[in-house]
């Protein structure tokens, strides 16, 4: 955890927003179908999507496991005049009542505990809630536009079909993206989309 934790200090601690402070797209696509509640961002890094879903009214919670991420988190919320919840944690030490979320955003967090993750996330979602996710798939392996090196902290369609088995009207999209989202984000990529209700 430590180790896993001084990395992304390490890359956070830098000036430059090194994944942009523009939200994910697919996020804004689907967040305008959403009237605003609360919501949880999970491994948020530096505020872009949290201070995205604030300024549109949504009563935002995140957390990451980086103190240096959170600091600009809270910079970037400080300069949109918006305020969010953010708390300094690892998925597992995560802890928020049951069924209290609205929708959950998940966005490129890669864990190697990733079932075990996604099923605790169902449990914060409110009956009738969201899950919202793009992440890299197996095939990222091939591309150098950003994602762990690890092939096991990839995702598969089949792989988020059984995390999330719980949800209903589930779709999954194994999509080629072109990435825009600062420097460790860039360039021709591979993905996979999802959305769920629970």
């Amino acid at each position: 955890m430590n180790d896993i934790k001084n990395k992304w200090d390490e890359r956070y601690a830098q000036k430059e927003y090194v994944y942009g402070k523009e939200p994910n797209e697919f996020f804004k696509q689907e967040l305008a179908k959403h009237k605003p509640g609360k919501i949880l961002l999970p491994a948020e890094g530096e505020g872009r999507n949290a201070v995205y879903a604030a300024k549109l009214g949504w009563e935002v919670y995140a957390f990451d496991s980086s103190s240096e991420a959170i600091k600009k988190a809270q910079q970037l919320a400080s300069e949109n005049n918006v305020e969010i919840h953010y708390t300094l944690s690892s998925f597992e030490e995560a802890d928020y009542p049951d069924d209290f979320f609205d929708l959950i955003g998940l966005f490129y967090a890669h864990t190697l505990s990733r079932s075990d993750n996604h099923k605790k996330l169902i449990r914060f979602l409110k009956p009738k809630g969201t899950i919202i996710l793009e992440g890299f798939s197996k095939e990222q392996i091939h591309y150098n536009s950003g994602g762990p090196r690890k092939i096991e902290m990839l995702f598969s369609e089949e792989e988020l079909q059984s995390d999330f088995a719980d949800l209903t009207e589930l779709i999954t999209e194994k999509m080629e993206i072109q990435l825009n989202e600062g420097k460790q984000h860039n360039g021709k990529a591979s993905v996979i989309r999802l959305i769920g209700l629970k």
